[in-house]
């Protein structure tokens, strides 16, 4: 069975159906059975649970777990390790709940006892923790049970995959874990501390999964508040080194772990974001995740080639997630992660997707950039997405577009000047979009957002004449003004009372076309509102007119 099973996933479907699985899970719990015959058992049954999916769920209904977790009480050590590689092959398999190995209460000490016996039962073992370890609780568990204790010292192992297991556990129970990463900064292992021994294994010389992994276990040691930001492994090790994962040279998954990783790092501080800008270009590297793959013929294996392009999204996504981390503090390095790259041009051409999510990110970075930005970003973004886009955008099916495109251009049009600039230029097509919009069956989130941008039009120097001389939207204002929502009354109210505010010029032709519009009327109806927002903005328009 074993010979024919190996390597074969037809074979092994076929056992299964032909109910090898109860049969050899009979003979590996059997206490008649010799070892050699329990251990060949559990051999083939880690064979099967290495093929399909499918495969695995099959032999979990038939309660493989329990059964293989019984042969770890067995003293002979050949059977132990040969279960434990089947339960190490079951639990890193997605369909297997993680909870199957936290349900008898003596199984954890168990495994913490069996980690001395031998550098199989160390690899197996850590490598089943790292996969079951999903949030706090796990964390607990086994920090509790002595994890740090117990798997320190694998770090110095002679084998690779021990010390490599070893150091994927403790990323998993140090990952927003204040409790346990306070522990392992003081941890001793042959006379040296625990950071010291991570900043050696991140090394250049390392292999880039131990380099990786150790980054990661400083990276979240430093967010839980185990590391200072200053200190010099993160700056000057940990920081570098995921920069470093972000380079075309390394493999797709490479690629996107030291992204989203470097991104967890610098998320809350300006100083790691400002150093992490001007690292070895890193914004120029994350130009290169929107063109992945640039160029077939640098990648020889069409099977990897077939594989990247699948998952060249989640390239993307890293690169979003890095983006707005870059910028999440500081408006220069927002302004400089993305405009040197070309990354206007990225974004905008991201907009025109077939994909909604891409469409969605591309519309909310150009959202982002045009915060607060000065009137050249403002105009590049413009240009490069071209008016016939955004309009296309405007009318997109999917609301979150429609949503991220108004935040888009309600951020384009701010500040006096920026509004009666672009309104100069493109005003016939923005209030014919604002008509469209407003007339249309949208949301009440939608419409108050189109309001919200009539508002700062109406707050433009000359950019305010295009509603005054639009006896329809002047309606549709008036109109909102009496809906039965306050937040759309509200953005209403704003519109009006940038129109008839009294130190600006021809404001008071504008009063008297709005009062014999019945607008004064209204807001006499507003200041009795039970709305205190409400009741507030309708008194001091009014003043408007008293003044």
């Amino acid at each position: 069975m074993k010979n024919a099973v190996i390597g074969n996933n037809k074979q092994k479907a076929n056992l299964i159906v032909l109910g090898a699985v109860p049969r050899l899970l009979y003979l590996l719990q059997q206490e008649a059975s010799s070892t050699e015959l329990k251990t060949e058992c559990a051999v083939v049954l880690g064979s099967l649970a290495m093929g399909t999916e499918n495969n695995v769920k099959s032999l979990l209904d038939c309660h493989i777990i329990p059964a293989l977790l019984q042969g770890l009480l067995s003293p002979d050590l050949k059977f132990i390790e040969a279960c434990l590689r089947c339960l190490r092959t079951i639990f890193t398999s997605p369909v297997t709940p993680e909870e199957l190995l936290y349900t008898d209460a003596t199984v954890i000490p168990h495994l913490m006892a069996l980690l001395s016996r031998s550098r199989y039962t160390q690899e197996y073992i850590c490598q089943i923790f790292s996969h079951c370890c999903k949030g706090p609780d796990h964390q607990t568990i086994l920090f509790n049970h002595g994890a740090v204790q117990n798997i320190a010292h694998l770090l110095t192992s002679p084998s690779y995959k021990v010390r490599m297991q070893a150091l994927k556990c403790f990323s998993v129970l140090a990952f927003e874990n204040p409790q346990v990463s306070m522990t392992l900064v003081n941890v001793l292992v042959d006379g040296e501390l625990l950071p010291q021994i991570f900043v050696k294994m991140l090394q250049r010389d390392k292999p880039i999964e131990m380099q990786l992994t150790s980054a990661k276990c400083l990276t979240y040691m430093c967010r839980a508040g185990a590391i200072r930001t200053d200190d010099s492994c993160i700056v000057l090790k940990t920081l570098p080194c995921l920069v470093r994962m972000c380079s075309k040279e390394r493999l797709l998954e490479e690629r996107v772990e030291g992204a989203e990783t470097l991104a967890y790092l610098i998320e809350p501080d300006v100083e790691l974001q400002r150093i992490a800008s001007i690292t070895d270009h890193l914004i120029a590297m994350l130009a290169d995740y929107f063109k992945y793959p640039s160029s077939v013929s640098a990648i020889t294996d069409i099977k990897r080639l077939d594989h990247d392009l699948k998952h060249a999204h989640e390239l993307r996504q890293a690169a979003f997630k890095l983006y707005a981390s870059l910028g999440a503090n500081d408006e220069d390095i927002r302004k400089k992660p993305i405009l040197e790259s070309g990354a206007v041009e990225l974004l905008c051409g991201l907009t025109q997707s077939e994909n909604p999510a891409l469409r969605v990110n591309g519309i909310w970075a150009l959202m982002n950039m045009a915060f607060q930005a000065e009137q050249k970003i403002k105009a590049d973004i413009l240009r490069s997405l071209s008016t016939e886009q955004l309009f296309r955008l405007l009318s997109d099916s999917d609301m979150n577009v429609l949503m991220k495109t108004l935040g888009l251009l309600r951020n384009l049009l701010s500040t006096r000047p920026h509004i009666d600039k672009i309104m100069s230029t493109h005003g016939k097509q923005i209030m014919q979009a604002v008509t469209l919009i407003l007339e249309g069956e949208h949301s009440m989130e939608v419409k108050e957002q189109t309001l919200c941008i009539l508002a700062n039009i109406a707050d433009g120097t000359t950019a305010k004449e295009l509603i005054m001389t639009n006896d329809d939207i002047l309606q549709k204002i008036k109109y909102y003004m009496g809906h039965s929502h306050v937040k759309l009354q509200l953005a209403a109210m704003f519109c009006i009372s940038n129109l008839i505010w009294n130190e600006e010029e021809g404001s008071q032709e504008r009063q008297d076309k709005l009062r014999d519009m019945g607008i004064v009327d209204i807001l006499h109806k507003l200041s009795q509102s039970t709305d205190s927002n409400l009741c507030d903005k309708a008194k001091t328009a009014l003043q408007q007119y008293l003044a």
